[in-house]
């Protein structure tokens, strides 16, 4: 190898001149320790990073700068802005197209027309030269001032543009942005324009503020470990799932980040790969987000919805990464942060604008000021005879003399120039009365713009309010704020697989299909096997896995599964005695083969059963014939036995060989029933101590649930469930002693009803409509107390006396059939009516009697108004 080619990095670079002589030589290495720096460098401040001035990148806030030169209130081409744009991006037209496409879909600084896209479909918009565009009045008021803009030249210097637009917003937050730099990213999430301002006016009054993103899709949010935007923050994401009916879902909503298409293809893979079992699913998505899941027989909905959100892109995880340039340089903020530093910068723009007001008003009067006396004074007549330019604007300084002390400032050679600019015909139609109404009105404007400067906050605020007030119509919230519950994966998912067992040969899979059926399965589910030996192990699911031979149980197994007990009689070969024992597995190291017995060679487990609620039972053991044992039959009972853990040796129960064990009966639950919580925010069952304290539940009791749409449903106490929280009236545990007592309001005859009723039939099902299903009609409240009242409010004759009364239900109406409409609250037109607790009752316990209120209906009657005949709506 020649020594040219020896080593790439020791080449030089040589620049010769026109004679051959070496001009310069430099390293390539060299180059390569700028170029890099200088490429990361541009792409960080010239690319990727938005601006933390007015919150927009170098190619947005070139765009905006074009618009706005070619604003005259009409719609431009899309095209033809793109190509104004060059002249300041020193980038293709794609790139400029895609930017501006971004900007037109986020429906705040540009006004659109034609096809833009879809950012919930993924539709993409038009090409450029069918879509045009202006920019919004809100863009015009808050984003351009050239008395306010800091200029610098364009790429090739042929133009000037700004170096920050003069944003007087938290455009930023509102918009959001999104960028992947060289070895640094940014993601900020787009806030709400109301929450936004009453944000920024709180800053401004020294008061502490949090705010959360706001997506144009809608949908709920988890902000819990928002981390105020920045780095190593989660933001959980659910579509809005709402169930039409046993058979179907309708996806009203799709997260941030994501389309209908993308959420479509997750779901159809979903159940292509068996983790989520659907009929079909139809995208009805136009003006609303609607895509209908449709479930096959036998499929639960609330089931389906926590698979849809575990296994689907129903829910996504964002990471925020709150980065600005700041000073020529990337700094991470809290978007809390970026909002205080927003507001001062607004307050500052507002205050420069102010200033500048000021001065243009104050030349205004000043030059108003010396016209007027220049006419007045006829000062013009002594420049008659002035020979020369100079004695011109001698004389006419020579006239102002004495005036000078009254002036604003001092009158410059510029100001008597343009005294003599002033036309013939406007001095001989000077009118003095309009002349000093403009000044007055001029020192007013002055005197206004001085009170805004000394109480500059009080002004920013109001400039605020104004936004709000102009712009913030169809701009609330859209993202439902809540927190989320975390799904169990292994409970949601779908039993896609069969489990078999081969006993004697020790084998367990999904693929042994000749074998003996254990039960259905998922891919991700565990499996526990024990085997006669007193071995057992816990492994996941395969098609056929060796575990070992002899097995006698196998099973799919829940990690902290506390009340599956497992119940068992084994021989230790060690002592020769046999023990029993209950214990639960409720954590393991999974492949790890444990022991049950006291580790002897030759033990065995002679009797084993697996209890799901800690059920007890009394066995028989029947010892051996040749035993020297007095009594060879007798009877065990677990229930004398303490749960421990799996390592526990248990309590001798024989030293004398066993025959056989044969179990005798059932018991109950050792550990009791197990107590359910509610908890209202996410509107599930759990065991955690989160929420209202259901009560104690064992095998067969039934949850009861009253709904704002006069339903009713019963159902068991499995932690999957899901209650709407925004129809749910009413939730406890149904005890078919109870009755029910209900106020509600028929939409038909627009009046309010009682009624009162039991649930004869203790069986899961629902729901269940109790009260008229009419277009407006709807349950105002409902109870389950023995002895109810009902508040109401109503107005009495003609003069509409607003009366306040408490009735007990019992006496307005006995107890009926669950589909009775009931009896009529009041002869009186309702304007209010709810049932009081028990407490609340004892607190104010005068209660009127039905006879009263009888007879002020007749009152009412006799008035010639019938009370039947006036609308609560």
């Amino acid at each position: 190898m020649t020594p040219k080619h020896k080593n790439f990095e020791e080449e030089i670079e040589q620049e010769q001149s026109s004679n051959g002589n070496i001009k310069k030589s430099k390293h390539i290495q060299t180059h390569y320790k700028t170029w890099f720096l200088d490429y990361a460098s541009y792409v960080i401040l010239e690319r990727a990073v938005p601006a933390l001035d007015d919150g927009l990148k170098p190619v947005q806030r070139r765009i905006l700068h074009s618009m706005k030169q070619m604003d005259d209130g009409r719609f431009n081409k899309a095209a033809n802005i793109i190509g104004h744009t060059m002249q300041y991006h020193p980038h293709g037209d794609a790139a400029i197209a895609g930017a501006m496409v971004t900007l037109g879909q986020k429906d705040l600084l540009i006004e659109t027309q034609g096809n833009w896209g879809d950012i919930r479909t993924g539709d993409s918009a038009a090409a450029p030269r069918y879509i045009e565009a202006r920019l919004s009045k809100f863009a015009l008021e808050v984003a351009f001032n050239p008395q306010t803009t800091e200029w610098q030249l364009s790429y090739d210097g042929r133009k000037k543009e700004p170096v920050h637009l003069p944003v007087k917003f938290p455009l930023l937050l509102t918009q959001g942005a999104e960028g992947i730099a060289v070895g640094l990213a940014t993601k900020i999430m787009p806030h709400n324009f109301i929450e936004l301002i009453d944000a920024s006016i709180d800053i401004l009054h020294g008061r502490e503020v949090e705010i959360f993103p706001d997506f144009p899709a809608g949908g709920y949010a988890d902000f819990s470990n928002y981390n105020r935007g920045m780095r190593g923050g989660r933001i959980r994401l659910r579509a809005i799932i709402d169930t039409v009916d046993k058979k179907t879902l309708a996806i009203r909503s799709v997260p941030f980040g994501t389309t209908t298409t993308a959420l479509l293809d997750s779901i159809v893979k979903a159940s292509e790969n068996n983790k989520i079992k659907i009929k079909r699913i139809v995208d009805n998505t136009a003006k609303d987000v609607e895509m209908l899941v449709e479930l096959p027989a036998g499929v639960s909905p609330d089931v389906t919805i926590d698979a849809l959100y575990a296994f689907t892109d129903c829910e996504l995880s964002i990471s925020p990464n709150c980065c600005v340039i700041t000073n020529d340089k990337p700094e991470f903020l809290s978007v809390d942060e970026l909002l205080r530093l927003s507001t001062k910068r607004t307050k500052m723009l507002l205050k420069w604008e102010l200033e500048n007001k000021k001065a243009e008003l104050s030349e205004k009067l000043f030059f108003s000021s010396l016209e007027k006396i220049f006419i007045e004074k006829r000062i013009y007549h002594d420049i008659e005879e002035c020979e020369t330019w100079e004695a011109v604007l001698e004389t006419i300084d020579r006239g102002l003399d004495p005036y000078k002390k009254q002036l604003l400032r001092d009158v410059t050679e510029e100001d008597l120039v343009r005294l003599t600019e002033i036309k013939i015909k406007r001095i001989s139609k000077f009118n003095t009365f309009k002349a000093d109404e403009l000044m007055r009105s001029l020192e007013e404007e002055i005197a206004q713009v001085k009170h805004d400067l000394k109480h500059l906050t009080e002004y920013a605020a109001a400039y605020f309010l104004s936004l709000k007030k102009k712009y913030g119509k169809g701009r609330e919230r859209k993202t439902e704020i809540r927190s989320f519950d975390n799904i169990q994966v292994a409970k949601v998912a779908v039993a896609n697989r069969k489990l078999y067992v081969n006993r004697s040969e020790g084998f367990v899979g999904t693929d042994l299909k000749k074998d003996e059926f254990v039960s259905e399965c998922s891919d991700i589910d565990d499996i526990i096997v024990f085997m006669r030996n007193g071995k057992f192990v816990v492994s996941k699911v395969s098609g056929k896995a060796y575990i070992g031979k002899d097995i006698i149980y196998a099973a799919v197994w829940k990690k902290g599964e506390e009340r599956l007990v497992y119940n068992v009689i084994y021989y230790d070969s060690i002592s020769g005695k046999s023990y029993a024992k209950r214990f639960a597995v409720t954590s393991i190291i999974r492949d790890k083969k444990y022991d049950i017995t006291k580790g002897g060679d030759k033990s065995k487990i002679l009797y084993f059963t697996a209890n799901p609620n800690s059920e007890s039972e009394i066995v028989t053991v029947y010892l051996n014939p040749a035993s020297r044992a007095r009594k060879k039959v007798f009877e065990f009972d677990f229930g004398n036995l303490a749960i421990k853990g799996r390592g526990a040796g248990g309590n001798t129960i024989t030293r004398y060989p066993v025959r056989r064990v044969v179990q005798k009966e059932i018991g109950g639950s050792t550990l009791g029933g197990i107590d359910i919580y509610f908890d209202e925010i996410v509107g599930r069952l759990n065991t955690d101590k989160r929420g209202t304290l259901l009560g104690s539940f064992d095998n067969g009791d039934l949850i009861l649930a009253l709904y704002s749409d006069g339903t009713y449903e019963l159902t068991d106490y499995d932690l999957n469930n899901h209650y709407d929280i925004g129809r749910l009236k009413h939730i406890e545990k149904f005890d078919m002693g109870k009755t029910i007592s209900a106020v509600h309001y028929d939409g038909k005859d627009k009046n309010f009803y009682v009624k009162r009723f039991n649930i004869q039939k203790a069986a899961k099902g629902g729901p269940f409509q109790f009260i008229s299903d009419s277009k407006g009609s709807s349950l105002i409240a409902v109870s389950t107390a023995e002895d109810p009242v009902v508040e109401l409010e109503y107005l009495k004759g003609r003069a509409k006396e607003k009366i306040t009364d408490r009735l007990k239900l019992n006496e307005l109406t006995g107890i009926k059939g669950w589909k009775a409409r009931g009896n009529r609250l009041s002869r009186f037109r309702v304007t209010f009516a709810d049932i009081i607790h028990p407490e609340e009752n004892e607190a104010q316990p005068e209660i009127v009697p039905r006879e009263q209120e009888a007879a002020a209906g007749e009152e009412e009657k006799s008035s010639g108004k019938k009370a039947d005949q006036l609308d609560l709506f």
